[in-house]
């Protein structure tokens, strides 16, 4: 990489700071080689799931990590070699998800570990996270949850007055064929 001077650098760590500070997630992966195509369409696809990728270099980023302590301590040992980090600003279970799927199409991409909530990620536990339903989806089964209790009351209810209902219509069948 070219020399950038020290402004560049510091304008660099302040912008990097903020991508950690509002990502839920952030992902380091391992892009070395990868054609400029398969970069370009990786993060074509980043955009759908709210996140970005940043080549970085790996001094610039542990320094941006200061502001953000835990961050740091979880990823600073593993930023090492050729990097750039996913930032994951929407549901990063969907960011990883993608990652996931991208590296089982270009073998160059590995996923490192990242960062969530402070806390590591190392690339099993990365694949963990993408293994879990989208955010949708957990809507969905939460709802689900909410409306079986009800469901089930109200066919409750409805089952008394059916239930009693054959009860009177046995009843009338037995006085009806008991005089005939």
């Amino acid at each position: 990489m070219p020399m950038i001077t020290r402004a560049e650098k510091a304008q660099e760590i302040a912008s990097l700071s903020d991508k950690f500070g509002r990502a839920k997630a952030a992902f380091l992966v391992d892009y070395k080689g990868m054609t400029v195509e398969q970069v370009t369409n990786l993060r074509k696809k980043l955009g759908p799931t709210e996140s970005e990728m940043k080549v970085v270099r790996n001094t610039l980023a542990i320094r941006a990590l200061s502001d953000h302590p835990q961050s740091k301590e979880a990823m600073e040992k593993v930023l090492v070699g050729t990097n750039a980090i996913v930032f994951a600003y929407g549901d990063a279970s969907a960011s990883a998800k993608m990652l996931t799927d991208f590296t089982k199409e270009v073998e160059q991409l590995q996923v490192k570990g990242g960062v969530m909530d402070g806390t590591r990620l190392d690339a099993a536990g990365v694949k963990a996270l993408a293994s879990l339903p989208g955010k949708d989806v957990l809507r969905a089964q939460l709802l689900g949850l909410f409306q079986a209790p009800a469901s089930k009351f109200v066919r409750t209810l409805a089952a008394v007055p059916s239930g009693f209902a054959r009860v009177l219509q046995a009843h009338h069948d037995k006085q009806s064929g008991g005089a005939a």
